[in-house]
C-alpha cells in the first residue's frame, strides 16, 4: 500500500525545536507527494468530540517561518484518555476517518508509550521523533530541545552568578530534567557551579551525610574568600527541592542560601542551531523510514548518523549521564577546594 497521508502531533512537555521537526516532516512528505494532517493538543486531537476541529492539512505555507519559534505550532498536552481502552479506540477511529496511513508523534517516553498502546487498536505505521528537554530517551545521543534547555540554564545561572558575586551569596538553583541528570550536569559544569547534585551522585539514604558535606565545603570555600557559591540540583532529587535544602542548611549549619527554581523557563525560547539541525534531520529521516515501510520505531541520532530504535527499547530509561562529565565535576570540585584567596 502506498503512503498517501501522514498524521502528526506533538505530545507531552514542549521542547524547543518541535516546530523545526514539524516543518521538516511536512517538507519531506511534500517532496514525495504525501499529505500531512496535523492534530492539535497532542493525543487529545485524536480523542476529541467530532464537532471540535482538532486537525488540519499542513501546507508548505503553514510551516514556513516556524523553524526559529519555540513551543509547537500544533500545541501540546497530556491525554489521560490514552491510558484507557475508550481513548485508544477513539484515537483509532479518528485516524481511520481521516484516512491516515501513518502517524508521527514528537514527544518523550509518555508519548511513545501511547503509541505502543495504540498499536493494538490501529494497524497503521507509527514512528516517534524524540522531542524532550530531558534527553532521557535510550538509543539517541541527544533529543530535540536538550541543547536549548542547557543554554537557557547557562544564561540564567550566569546572571545569578553576577548577583551572587555582588552580594557574596550562596544560591541553590534547581533545574528541570524530571528524573534525569543530563541538564543538571551539563549546566553545572558549563557554569562552574561549586556543587552539582543529581541522581548519579546522590542517594536519599545518604541525605544527612550529604547535608553535612555541603555545610563543610561551603564553610571552607567562604574561609578561602570565595565571593559566591552556587549549588545546582536536579528537580525531584532532594525531598522538598531547593527551598527545603536551603532551609535545612540554615537549620543545620546556620548557612544562608537563596533558592532559585528555574522551572518552565527551560522549555521556552527560540531553539539553538543544534536543535534546529537535529530536528530537521530527524523529521526527514522519519518520513523516509515510513516510505521504507518501517513502523513502531523512534528516529535516533548516534555519532551524527540517523538510526531507528524500537519504541519499547527507547523508553527503558537506561541512558546515563556520561561518566566523563561526572568525573570532570568531581575533579573540578577537588581543585576548587584547594584554591585559596
Amino acid at each position: 500500500m502506498s503512503l498517501k497521508r501522514i498524521g502528526i502531533l506533538t505530545s507531552g512537555g514542549d521542547a524547543p525545536g518541535m516546530n523545526a521537526a514539524i516543518r521538516a516532516v511536512v517538507l519531506a512528505a511534500h517532496h514525495h507527494q504525501i499529505e500531512v494532517i496535523g492534530f492539535y493538543h497532542g493525543f487529545n486531537g485524536l480523542v476529541c468530540e467530532e464537532h471540535i476541529v482538532m486537525a488540519e492539512s499542513l501546507t508548505l505555507l503553514k510551516v514556513s517561518g516556524i523553524i526559529h519559534l519555540g513551543g509547537t505550532l500544533l500545541r501540546s498536552a497530556r491525554c489521560q484518555l490514552m491510558h484507557e481502552e475508550k481513548g485508544l479506540k477513539l484515537a483509532a477511529k479518528t485516524l481511520n476517518e481521516h484516512n491516515i496511513d501513518a502517524l508521527v508523534v514528537i514527544g518523550g517516553d509518555g508519548s511513545f508509550s501511547g503509541l505502543l498502546a495504540l498499536k493494538h487498536y490501529w494497524s497503521g505505521q507509527m514512528i516517534g521523533i524524540p522531542g524532550t528537554i530531558d534527553n532521557d530517551l535510550d538509543g539517541t545521543d541527544y533529543t530535540i530541545g536538550f541543547a536549548t534547555a542547557v543554554n537557557t540554564g547557562i544564561e540564567a545561572i550566569d546572571k545569578i552568578r553576577d548577583t551572587a558575586d555582588a552580594f557574596e551569596r550562596i544560591f541553590i538553583v534547581e533545574l528541570m530534567g524530571r528524573h534525569s541528570g543530563h541538564i543538571t550536569f551539563n549546566v553545572g559544569i558549563a557554569c562552574a557551579a561549586e556543587q552539582v547534585l543529581s541522581f548519579e551522585n546522590f542517594s536519599i539514604e545518604k541525605q544527612s551525610e550529604t547535608l553535612q558535606q555541603l555545610a563543610t565545603e561551603i564553610a571552607e570555600a567562604k574561609a578561602a574568600c570565595h565571593s559566591s557559591y552556587i549549588i545546582v540540583i536536579a528537580e525531584n532529587l532532594w525531598p522538598g527541592g531547593a527551598i527545603e535544602l536551603a532551609k535545612q542548611l540554615h537549620q543545620h549549619a546556620d548557612i544562608e542560601c537563596t533558592p532559585c527554581i528555574l522551572g518552565h523557563i527551560q522549555r521556552g525560547g527560540s531553539p539553538v542551531a543544534k536543535d534546529r539541525i537535529l530536528a530537521t534531520k530527524m523529521g526527514v529521516a522519519a518520513v523516509q523510514a515510513l516510505i521504507d515501510g518501517k513502523s513502531h520505531v523512534m528516529v535516533a541520532e548516534q555519532d551524527n548518523a540517523m538510526h531507528l530504535i524500537a519504541l519499547d527499547e527507547a523508553i527503558k530509561h537506561k541512558k546515563l549521564v556520561s561518566k566523563q562529565l561526572i568525573d570532570a565535576q568531581q575533579n573540578i570540585l577537588a581543585l576548587t577546594a584547594q584554591t585559596q584567596c
